[in-house]
């Protein structure tokens, strides 16, 4: 059972939403994928709480360049399900914005490496996933309560 949601005041979402820490974000991102990668999975695979994080892999919507982001997953046979939460910022990440304008994408685990088509959840989809997304990461209520926009989830399955 997720935990009950912590509000932020003003300031707070003031910072979480400032360009330093999108600039922050970033960079962390960039260097856990890179030890991830370094590491074949071994290092760079966990989160907050234990959660386990993969790379996915998209096509830059502007520079058509593959585009690399670690990011938390529930995996279901070869099914991914992905949060584009972003830390509760106001806007979606950049990640997500790649897959609306090429659904296909990879995504490395530990474990394997999958080709997948990625499509946002149905409404009924969202309504099955929510509980299974906050009891493997109880930030994502959070997350939820911290922006006004609906936090996307995508369904990759097998291309």
């Amino acid at each position: 059972m997720a935990d009950t949601p912590r509000p932020l005041n003003a300031k707070q979402v003031e910072r979480l939403n400032a360009p330093s820490t999108g600039t922050a974000i970033k960079w962390m991102s960039r260097a856990q994928t890179w030890i991830f990668k370094k590491s074949g999975g071994k290092l760079g695979n966990k989160f907050l709480r234990g959660a386990e994080v993969g790379i996915l892999t998209t096509v830059g919507r502007k520079s058509g360049e593959p585009r690399d982001s670690p990011l938390l997953f529930l995996q279901e046979g070869r099914r991914i399900v992905l949060v584009a939460s972003q830390g509760g910022r106001a806007t979606n990440p950049m990640w997500y914005l790649n897959i609306k304008a090429n659904p296909s994408i990879s995504f490395q685990t530990k474990k394997d490496k999958l080709d997948l088509v990625a499509r946002e959840a149905t409404d009924a989809e969202r309504d099955e996933y929510w509980p299974k997304l906050d009891a493997m990461y109880p930030d994502f209520a959070n997350y939820r309560s911290y922006t006004d926009r609906k936090i996307p989830i995508l369904i990759c399955d097998p291309a």
